[in-house]
């Protein structure tokens, strides 16, 4: 086949529909020419013009059954370029075959003498310019040797005819390089959203574990060390102490259940968000104090969880690092946030001397500061030894809502 058709997919007009119409117009064009010369001239003068016709059909047939890319091929276009010069200038009237011509004879040459896949200018554009120049003088020679227009005409179709194809083959070559780095860079992009993904994903899933099992973990072992201690003090503040170890155990158990199956904390979700976070305060520190302010209303899904998480390890923190202290909840409802800050009046400490996250612990301020910013909040601590801890976030609820 010809393979003129050069172009990125997709494609409404294949290579093979474009060489059959090449096919069929040479056929159609080679008849109506030589019916037309046939009426004009004598027997005597046919015989030659249908042998160069017969010999050029044929050799015309023979090229296009031959696989593109063979140097048969090209040895056989060569042949039928030869016979057609001669034809045509010995019998002007097949002048019109040129045309198709013209664009066969480009399929034919290209990839000869150059890289793969790209047109041997200097093959495509001889082959041209012998076409356009056998032409011309065929229809000068008809003309009586005077009609410049005869002589001219299809030297300009000629050149003008191979500076637009060479445009086409040259923006169709760039296309296709477009496409294949446009599919390389989605390919890429794709590669880097799904590592992005499973990397936000473990932080996910190691914020949860953070402050749901590992804080349970924590607050049951430090209620069994002070259950040893307690051995000589009875059995009743044994049991007592042991109990409620076993009650956090259960409660980690059943976080743990619900960050399998993907669920919020069990018992928090039904109550208004007010209680819902003293309920989580609860479950680390005695007593916690409650302010609210401004008109409560429900919140995002989202937002209410990142809170929780946020109250419930705020008040982990101060079970295991402040001391004896009294802890306030202070949520403030704004036109378009929630406000939580969480007091403490303990020991206070550095934020600036933090250390980094280890396995010895560490996550939690990283975790609740990343809960809040990935839904556009803001998360601040403000501590000094021996001056308390004031763990404070604001997220909005418009962004959340549109987000959702």
């Amino acid at each position: 086949m010809l393979d003129i058709a050069v172009a990125a997919e997709p494609r409404t007009v294949t290579p093979r529909r474009i060489d059959a119409v090449v096919h069929a117009s040479f056929a159609v064009l080679l008849v109506a020419s030589g019916a037309r010369y046939a009426i004009r001239h004598s027997l005597e003068e046919n015989v030659p013009v249908l042998v160069l016709v017969l010999a050029a059909s044929a050799l015309y047939a023979l090229m296009a059954l031959i696989p593109a890319g063979h140097a048969a091929r090209r040895a056989c276009g060569t042949a039928v370029l030869a016979a057609w010069a001669a034809l045509v200038i010995l019998a002007p009237s097949f002048a019109w075959c040129s045309l198709p011509l013209f664009f066969v004879f480009r399929a034919v040459f290209r990839g000869s003498g150059g890289p793969s896949g790209t047109p041997s200018r200097w093959a495509a554009h001889s082959a041209a310019a012998v076409l356009a120049v056998s032409t011309a003088v065929g229809l000068f020679r008809l003309s009586g040797w005077s009609d410049l227009a005869m002589l001219l005409g299809p030297l300009a179709a000629g050149a003008l005819l191979t500076l637009v194809s060479e445009r086409l083959e040259e923006d169709a070559r760039e296309q296709a390089r477009l496409a294949a780095s446009l599919s390389g860079a989605r390919a890429e992009l794709a590669e880097t959203q799904r590592r992005a993904g499973a990397a936000e994903e473990r932080a996910r899933v190691s914020r949860e574990i953070h402050d749901t099992v590992t804080q349970g973990l924590a607050s049951s072992l430090l209620l069994l060390e002070a259950a040893q201690r307690a051995e000589d003090d009875g059995a009743v503040a044994l049991r007592a102490t042991v109990a409620e170890a076993t009650g956090l155990l259960r409660e980690s158990l059943a976080d743990t259940r619900a960050l399998v199956h993907d669920l919020a904390a069990p018992g928090l979700d039904s109550a208004q968000l007010p209680e819902a976070l003293a309920r989580a305060a609860a479950r680390y520190v005695d007593a916690p104090r409650i302010h609210v302010s401004g008109e409560p209303r429900d919140v995002p899904a989202e937002v209410r969880h990142a809170l929780l998480r946020v109250v419930a390890s705020a008040s982990a923190n101060v079970q295991r690092h402040a001391g004896p202290t009294q802890v306030t909840l202070s949520v403030g409802f704004l036109p378009g946030a929630v406000t939580v800050d969480v007091h403490d009046s303990g020991r206070g400490f550095d934020p600036a001397g933090v250390p980094a996250p280890s396995a010895a612990g560490g996550y939690g301020l990283r975790a609740m500061r990343q809960r809040v910013e990935q839904l556009g909040g803001t998360f601040s601590v403000e501590s000094a030894p021996g001056e308390g801890t004031v763990v404070a976030a604001e997220i909005p609820t418009s962004r959340a809502t549109e987000g959702a």
